[in-house]
């Protein structure tokens, strides 16, 4: 008898090839076969009119706080998600000085956007190196598989302590060979791979920038020599080249990033996405990309299925009116009493003023599109069609009305009583559709990421990549052509693991892990996200729930049933690299 058979399922296998109706057989964790399979199952899914794929992979996580008290690990989990990669951009928990603790938690706050109060309570601590973590982590069980990259700012600061805080300041020979060192220790022990960060976005906590913005030659290349002579790993990394308007610096960042994965050897991928005041960068860089594939180099660019979608809300950490001083004299008052403020026409009127006499001193970049583009601002339905329409903007709404685009913002976000949510897409809508999107997401050495789940607590709620690039582009998009669903499962299952050298999953196949998912395509959708507060310490952070998925599997365990959790946490640590099956 098998342990549990899903019968007359239309099975997307992971591998892009076309759909076909099996049954599916799982016996001790494994698939043991697909086709008509005649064996009875202890337990049996009935499929029938359903998808059966892989379940999916996420490698560009950041979950490292969270999994050490979240068993779930949602949203990622309640979107199919069963592996992530955790340690993106360089920021992590380890390896960590009890000194540094505070400092740690102050940079992923200010990174991530992660509560500083519910990493301070909720992080045990207790490990101090990096296959410390990794051992507290295996102790720990969850409902998916996991692996981490040793991040690049807790391994310079562990090494040269408050020195290594500031990006200027280069690591001495004895420090280079101790970073060197551990990272080569990570990696036996079995951590994913190297992560770090070169964006000037990222900030800590108080505003300083991350320590490993301008990591020099030196330092860098003594880490990609570890990861070549190891020949384990693979380095995640995110710059400013994508989102630059100078020719110059563009290059000089992609020439460091060729140059590091001539140094390792080793599979590397980096953020690419479409900003608003370099709407073409991203075609400059994926020529760079082909060059270097074309030199041998096994380099690959991480897009979004989407736009990167942040939340404004009067409940989230951002909205176009929060720098104004008559908003900010009510901001910390009770969201009920806030908003009883706000609905005052006097403070309204002040608001705006105010508003509108800031901005035109606003530079391009995050800020600017976070205060006044309007044309980008939208109401979530339920459930959300993500593919936009910039005819039904609030901007476009306040044309149509003849009233100002602010007011109509400001009353908006008023709306259920002071929880609306607005979403704007901050990447990959420079020229108002999805278009660009399509011809990222669709070129050979593309891969899906960047959900951040479990990060941007306050802004942004992107684990649902999974489930909305399923929806729009397999089966609603409606401004363009759609993609085949047989290859948006392969980009996120198989194809997302094999860059990541997990070569036992992301396929239906017999002798691959048992990581499904059963999908009632037709009623696959995105409610709304909602604020919630189940971080430890009364935390805050965005959920999204998903509609349609009727089981998850993990390992040959049902983890959630119509997505509800079922209990069941047959999640493990994976240590570096998995072995295809034989």
């Amino acid at each position: 008898m098998a342990d549990l058979v899903i019968r007359n399922g239309t099975v997307v296998d992971g591998t892009g090839g076309p759909p076909r109706t099996a049954d599916v057989e799982i016996t001790g964790g494994r698939i043991t076969a697909v086709g008509d399979v005649d064996t009875t199952g202890h337990r049996e899914i009935d499929a029938e009119g359903l998808l059966v794929t892989p379940g999916f992979v996420d490698i560009h996580t950041h979950f490292d706080g969270q999994v050490t008290w979240d068993p779930i690990v949602a949203p990622s989990s309640l979107h199919g998600v069963t592996s992530i990669a955790m340690g993106n951009c360089g920021v992590g928990f380890a390896p960590a000085r009890i000194d540094s603790h505070e400092w740690l938690i102050g940079l992923l706050e200010g990174v991530e956007d992660i509560p500083g109060t519910a990493l301070a309570e909720g992080l045990t601590w207790d490990w101090e190196t990096f296959p410390q973590y990794l051992d507290a982590l295996a102790r720990t069980p969850h409902t998916i598989d996991m692996g981490a990259h040793v991040p690049h700012s807790a391994l310079r600061t562990y090494v040269m302590g408050e020195r290594g805080a500031d990006h200027t300041i280069e690591p001495g020979d004895d420090e280079l060979s101790a970073m060197g060192q551990l990272l080569g220790e990570a990696l036996e022990a079995g951590a994913l791979g190297f992560a770090t960060s070169r964006t000037e976005v990222h900030r800590t906590r108080d505003g300083a920038n991350i320590p490993t913005l301008t990591a020099g030659e030196r330092e860098l290349f003594t880490l990609a020599d570890v990861l070549r002579t190891t020949g384990r790993g693979v380095t995640q990394l995110i710059s400013d080249c994508y989102q630059t308007t100078d020719d110059a610096f563009a290059n000089a960042e992609l020439d460091v990033i060729e140059a590091f994965a001539r140094a390792s050897r080793r599979p590397l991928s980096f953020t690419v996405q479409q900003a608003y005041h370099s709407p073409e960068r991203w075609r400059f860089v994926f020529d760079r990309i082909a060059q270097m594939r074309a030199a041998g180099l096994d380099v690959k660019a991480q897009v979004a299925p989407r736009p990167i979608g942040v939340l404004l809300g009067l409940d989230v950490t951002a909205n176009p009116f929060l720098f104004c001083a008559a908003f900010q004299e009510v901001a910390t008052l009770p969201l009920s009493a806030r908003v009883a403020a706000l609905r005052d026409r006097q403070r309204r009127r002040r608001v705006l003023e105010e508003h509108a006499g800031f901005v035109p001193n606003l530079p391009e970049g995050l800020l600017r599109t976070l205060t006044t583009q309007f044309d980008a601002m939208f109401r979530l339905d339920d459930p959300v069609d993500y593919e936009l329409d910039a005819d039904w903007s609030l901007g476009a709404a306040a044309r149509r009305a003849g009233v100002d685009a602010a007011g109509v913002v400001y009353d908006a976000l008023l709306e259920d009583d002071g929880r609306r949510l607005l979403y704007v897409p901050l990447f990959n809508f420079a020229h108002g559709n999805f278009d660009d999107i399509r011809e990222m997401i669709s070129t050979p050495f593309a891969l899906f990421g960047l959900s951040d789940a479990g990060a941007h607590c306050g802004a942004i709620c992107d684990a649902s990549f999974t489930t909305s690039s399923l929806v729009v582009w397999g089966r609603d998009r409606k401004r363009g052509p759609r993609l085949p669903v047989e290859w948006i499962v392969h980009a996120q299952t198989q194809r997302t693991a094999s860059h990541v050298g997990w070569l036992d999953r992301g396929v239906v196949a017999p002798g691959y892990l048992a990581d499904l998912n059963v999908i009632d395509f037709d009623a696959l959708a995105c409610p709304p996200p909602y604020v919630t507060r189940d971080l430890p310490a009364g935390g805050r952070r965005l959920m999204q729930e998903a509609r349609g998925y009727r089981a998850t599997v993990k390992s040959g365990t049902v983890t959630f049933e119509d997505g509800a959790p079922t209990g069941e946490l047959p999640g493990r640590l994976l240590r570096g690299a998995q072995s295809a099956p034989k």
